[in-house]
């Protein structure tokens, strides 16, 4: 099954969609990526960056959504379906998940988050995992209330 847009409950009176991440919405996503805590893409990064964006949009092996407020993308969630050598079915990973801060608290996130564990499911993908910072409290709240457990700890050294 393809990623198909899917309406969600709306919040008082608000139409809330997730639908498949498209060309259009690069700068939607790159704003919202900035909240998230990613550099800003400067003007003469932005040809390159959006090379990048639309690479990983066309790429069999990920997902990338957006969620829509009354037509406004407020939410962007991007998959990786990854082999890892101990196992026969592949596993999903999120390596971004934000909604805009004056959109949190209306089920957007958990509305990704379902989305997504649909396409991990509809792929028979043995488990689906993320990453998120030890600041980012209410995000953990969420993860917990759909079923994530925190399994461990990240590491990283940057170049």
């Amino acid at each position: 099954m393809a990623v198909n847009s899917m309406p969600s409950k709306p919040p008082q009176g608000t139409r809330v969609t997730v639908r498949p991440a498209e060309p259009r919405d690069f700068e939607a996503v790159t704003r919202l990526l900035e909240e998230l805590g990613r550099p800003a893409v400067p003007p003469e990064a932005e040809a390159a960056a959006r090379e990048v964006y639309l690479r990983h949009l066309h790429r069999p092996d990920t997902a990338s959504l957006v969620a829509e407020l009354d037509g406004r993308v407020v939410g962007f969630m991007s998959l990786e379906f990854r082999d890892r050598l101990n196992q026969l079915r592949p596993q999903a990973w999120i390596p971004d998940l934000i909604v805009t801060e004056s959109a949190r608290g209306l089920g957007i996130g958990k509305a990704l988050l379902q989305r997504g564990m649909e396409l991990a499911r509809e792929r028979n993908c043995w488990s689906i995992t993320l990453e998120s910072g030890h600041h980012r409290k209410v995000a953990h709240q969420l993860y917990r209330a759909v079923g994530m457990r925190d399994e461990g700890l990240f590491f990283r050294l940057h170049f």
